[in-house]
Order: structure tokens, then sequence, then C-alpha cells
């Protein structure tokens, strides 16, 4: 859901409609009408998106990343104060708390995971981890948005994003198979695994320069001013071709796995269904990569994409999961 409402988000262009964060407009339930806010609002957010960006630029560098600070620094696109919208605000605004409830939500899996610390420790350790992590990535998307979408802010956002998923789909495995051992085969998956390995470190691959070329999308809307979309996808460079034929990579590697899964795996294995689930996944994700390419970037297309994408990353992922073996039935 978290990922749905930023897709939103970032389709609507709404990702400044919060200038500030956490609070929107300084206050906890935002403004639906200009008249509420005072007449400085504009100048009084740039000089916070200023400080803000300024004290960032300071960390990167710290961290020996100056180049990119300098580019903060003399980005003069950020002194240009938002217009207040209200649609904007408000979808911003729900994205927040979205990701407030999800926070909370980890938290209890965190609280909860205090049951495996003798049993299985992993769970504990990576749930609390999870809680920093989306804590991190709820400051961090103020950042990018702070930053007016800078390219690489984007795309460490997306990777983020699908670290806290795999950590979540990970603990949650870890706990079902503590009580659900046959879930797993006897047997070793021998090459299936590794092959597994392989095509979901491709689809990551797929994922992250599909994020370069939507910020590449963002910054060609961004000099026409949101019109002619029907041009926007010949304006794109080398990374648009690289994202389009690395698809046709990512179904093929699929192909493979799927026959091989079925060739050592009954039909009704949760391997089976899971190898199922992927490949449905991604004829829906070529479906709408087609829409994209040739119905001028329709938006709602463009969240439905980064969906997909995310349940196809979350599918392999557990799929992976399910290809280790009982270690019950392994010999001492």
């Amino acid at each position: 859901m978290v990922i749905l409402a930023g897709g939103v988000v970032r389709s609507t262009g709404s990702g400044m409609g919060c200038p500030d964060w956490p609070k929107c407009f300084g206050k906890i339930i935002p403004p639906t009408h200009v008249s509420q806010l005072p007449k400085d609002y504009k100048e009084h957010f740039v000089e916070q998106r200023v400080k803000k960006n300024a004290r960032f630029a300071s960390y990167l560098d710290i961290l020996g990343f100056s180049n990119h600070a300098e580019r903060i620094r003399t980005d003069k696109s950020i002194l240009v104060p938002e217009e207040f919208n209200a649609f904007k605000t408000w979808t911003e605004y729900v994205n927040r708390i979205i990701g407030v409830i999800t926070g909370f939500l980890l938290l209890l899996c965190a609280l909860f995971s205090l049951t495996y610390l003798k049993s299985r420790k992993r769970i504990f350790f990576l749930s609390f981890l999870n809680v920093f992590l989306v804590g991190f990535q709820g400051w961090f998307g103020s950042i990018v948005v702070s930053t007016n979408l800078l390219a690489w802010t984007i795309t460490l956002h997306m990777i983020l994003a699908l670290l806290i998923v795999a950590i979540s789909i990970y603990t949650y495995f870890q706990a079902r198979v503590l009580r659900e051992r046959n879930i797993l085969p006897s047997r070793s998956a021998g090459p299936v695994k590794f092959f597994a390995v392989i095509t979901l470190l491709i689809s990551i691959v797929q994922i992250i320069i599909g994020t370069e070329v939507r910020e590449q999308i963002d910054f060609v809307a961004s000099t026409m001013a949101g019109l002619a979309r029907s041009e926007w996808v010949s304006k794109l460079d080398i990374f648009f071709n690289i994202h389009r034929d690395l698809a046709v990579l990512v179904v093929f590697s699929n192909l493979i796995l799927f026959f091989l899964v079925r060739s050592r795996y009954v039909m009704g294995s949760y391997q089976f269904k899971f190898i199922s689930y992927t490949m449905l996944l991604i004829i829906l994700q070529i479906i709408t990569g087609i829409i994209l390419s040739y119905f001028s970037l329709p938006a709602a297309m463009q969240t439905a994409h980064l969906m997909l994408a995310c349940f196809m990353f979350g599918a392999q992922f557990y799929l992976l999961l399910l290809l280790g073996r009982n270690k019950l039935y392994k010999r001492r």
C-alpha cells in the first residue's frame, strides 16, 4: 500500500503537496483551501526547504559525496515556491498516513518477534531492523521530494522499499516454516535454486533500470511543462531501450525456471504455485509496459507497472525461499 500510494504521488506530481515533513503546511491535518494559509507561506516553506537541503548536503560531504552535495546546493529549482493545490496536498497526506500505519504495523511485528528470540533469533533482529529502515525510508522520502526528485535519490528510495519488502517476506517465511515444516521438500532443489537466484537478480536490475527510466520521464515532463505527452517516449535515451530489451531476458529466464520447477515439483506444491504467480505477473507487466510505450504513458499504468514489478519481486523472492530444504530430513 505504501508503494502504491508513492506511485500515485509520483504519477500525479503530488510530491510537494506537503512542502514540510513530518507535518503538512505546519499542521497535523492539512488545509483544504489556500485561504487557510498565511500570505507568506511560499517564502516560509522555501526557506525551510533550503535549510533542509543544506543539512542533507553537509551529510553527503561527510560521506565523501561532495559532487552530489554541490549539485544540491547549486540547484536553483528548489527556490521556486510551490502553489497550493488541495488535491496534491491530500494525495501526499494520505501517502504519509499509510506510511505511518505501516510503521506501527512493523513495530508490532518487531514486538511480537520477541517470542522467537530463543527459537530463531534472525526473526527478532531483522524485524527490529525493518522498523529502523521504514523510519529511515520515511525521512529519505522527504529528501527525495525536497531535492526535486534528484535522480539517484529515487533509485535508492526504490531499493530501500524492496529491501523492506524482502525482510518482511523473509521473517514471515522463517516464522511459518517453524510451525509448518512440510512446506519445504526433503530433497535439495539442486540447480533450480541457483537459476532462481539468477532470475531474481535479473529482475532487480530490471526494476532499477525502470526507476532510471521513470526519472527521465519526470525530467522530460518538467522540461515540456507536462504537455505533448505522446512525445515523451521519443525523448528518452538508451536506458529506455535497455529496459525494453531486458524485459525479453526476464521473460525467457523465468520461463526456463517455470519448466525447471515443473519438472522437479508437483503441480499442487507451493513452489509450482509461486512460479505460476510469477509468470502471470510478468504477463501483466508486459501488457502495462506496452500500454505505456504506445499510449502516451498514462499515469494509471505507470502506477500499475510499478506495483506489478514489486509483486513480481515478492513472488520470486518467496519462491527462492521455498526452494530451500527441510533440515529435519538432512543427515548429520
